[in-house]
């Protein structure tokens, strides 16, 4: 089914310089002046409105390439796919031979998925919901954690991530996690994308956080953070795919723990520094690309981009653990309250992240890997369900999967004055969340979001991703 106005949404694009075509619940879209780029394929329920900045962001993302060698082979993008305030659409897939694009990235380097289920009945969680939630309140908002490390263990953690930081605070556990069972997260380490870890370099981080020797407090290590990244306690409402929930552990009643969070103030601090880099390193006296995203050649600058990998490697290696110690937190709040809590992972998968595949590598920006048998994570909003998937490895998508609903208003539109902030209209009737700043339950309301059904079922569609279990929210903690 073709949208309404097709014709005239066609004009529209058109006079943005874009030329676009829609089949089968797919837009094709490339910039009319750059006709060797290849077209971009975007996913997305016919009923969903057309954003043309997101559009225009895609095809700009798609004719990157590099006057020294390199470009990008093909192009996608996921059925959340929205306008990203940093000039790339979230929800962005490309492929790239002989280039990487740190700009593409940006910042919340390997923002992901992680998921944890607890053989805990939603009675006995919100008997001492009052509880849970002050202790959560004090860890996540207050900083009552203790996160404290060795630099040995520091240092291990940038390079190594899970397994690095591991290996490292078994020798010396302390904090709040010298309470926590070392066996069980070794163990776990297999049930997280890459095992956790990738080649990085603590040369990258900030020096603050990496001295050669003593203890390392870093302040925003094992926090949330803010946008539209979460705690939130869920119920596992419905399996559908009784085989994989059961290969997960996941049944039915349990209760569920997701969390959304990212490289925090490490991934803004390499992030930002590649950004220039990539800038810097521009051959002199050529026009700089339109849309400023600047890649790095493989043929022109090898050593820069064996670098930023490394680099944003590292970053991601901060978020694998961030999001470990969130988890950890609260299991051992869950212990303290509830008794003899194990709470096992589920997976962990990251967002945001460049990873060698197909041609070259394929960067992901606000989607995430859905290879064949891969666990998958979709979150929706705090008001609404998400999802426990199974990828399906297909190759027209780049084996890759959305990554949430996807905003269909911004935060301005959310908070402004004369805007409609009843609880009702705000789809917020009902919603638990717990957050550091009131205006964050406007900012993130249920309304500013796509909604989820959609979103799921344009995947499952399309043979992309297959549903194990449906989650609904009990509540939801926002910075």
């Amino acid at each position: 089914m073709q949208p309404k106005n097709m014709q005239r949404l066609m004009r529209a694009l058109s006079r943005e310089g874009l030329d676009i075509q829609f089949n089968n619940n797919t837009y094709s879209v490339r910039l009319q002046d750059e006709p060797d780029a290849p077209m971009a394929e975007v996913l997305m329920p016919s009923d969903f409105v057309v954003e043309a900045k997101a559009f225009k962001q895609l095809a700009n993302l798609a004719a990157v390439r590099h006057p020294g060698g390199g470009c990008v082979c093909r192009a996608c993008a996921t059925p959340d796919f929205h306008p990203g305030n940093s000039g790339v659409a979230i929800g962005s897939v490309v492929e790239t031979e002989g280039q990487v694009i740190p700009a593409a990235i940006g910042t919340d380097i390997n923002c992901g998925m992680r998921l944890h289920v607890a053989d805990l009945g939603v009675e006995r969680f919100l008997a001492q919901r009052d509880r849970f939630v002050e202790a959560m309140k004090g860890d996540y908002f207050f900083g009552t954690r203790d996160v404290t490390m060795q630099a040995k263990a520091t240092r291990a953690l940038y390079a190594h991530g899970i397994p690095g930081w591991l290996d490292a605070m078994i020798d010396a556990p302390m904090g709040s996690v010298a309470y926590s069972d070392f066996d069980q997260l070794a163990k776990e380490a297999d049930r997280v994308y890459l095992g956790g870890s990738m080649a990085g370099h603590w040369r990258w981080a900030p020096q603050e956080l990496v001295p050669e020797s003593g203890l390392v407090r870093d302040g925003e290590m094992a926090t949330v953070g803010g946008g539209n990244h979460f705690v939130e306690v869920q119920t596992v409402e419905s399996v559908l795919d009784r085989q994989s929930a059961y290969q997960l552990g996941v049944k039915e009643g349990q209760l569920a723990f997701m969390i959304h969070s990212g490289s925090r103030h490490v991934g803004q601090y390499i992030g930002g520094m590649w950004r220039d880099y990539a800038r810097k390193a521009w051959p002199a006296g050529l026009k700089y690309p339109t849309a400023q995203l600047f890649p790095l050649s493989v043929q022109a600058n090898p050593e820069l981009v064996r670098d930023y990998l490394e680099a944003e490697a590292t970053a991601a290696n901060y978020a694998f653990v961030n999001r470990l110690l969130l988890a950890e937190l609260l299991r051992l709040r869950l212990r303290e309250i509830y008794g003899d809590i194990e709470a096992p992972l589920v997976y962990d998968l990251p967002h945001n992240i460049t990873l060698p595949e197909g041609a070259g590598w394929v960067i992901r920006k606000g989607a995430c890997p859905a290879f064949a048998g891969q666990p998958v994570i979709i979150p929706g909003s705090m008001g609404t369900s998400s999802y426990l998937l199974i990828g399906q490895g297909n190759d027209n998508l780049l084996n890759s999967a959305s990554h949430g609903a996807g905003r269909s208003k911004s935060r301005f539109e959310m908070t402004r004055a004369g805007a409609d902030h009843r609880e009702d209209a705000m789809g917020l009737t009902g919603v638990d969340c717990i957050a550091l700043r009131s205006e964050r339950r406007f900012e993130e309301a249920p309304a500013a979001y796509k909604p989820i059904q959609p979103v799921i079922d344009a995947q499952v569609a399309a043979g992309s991703v297959q549903v194990v279990a449906k989650l609904r929210p009990l509540l939801t903690f926002k910075v």
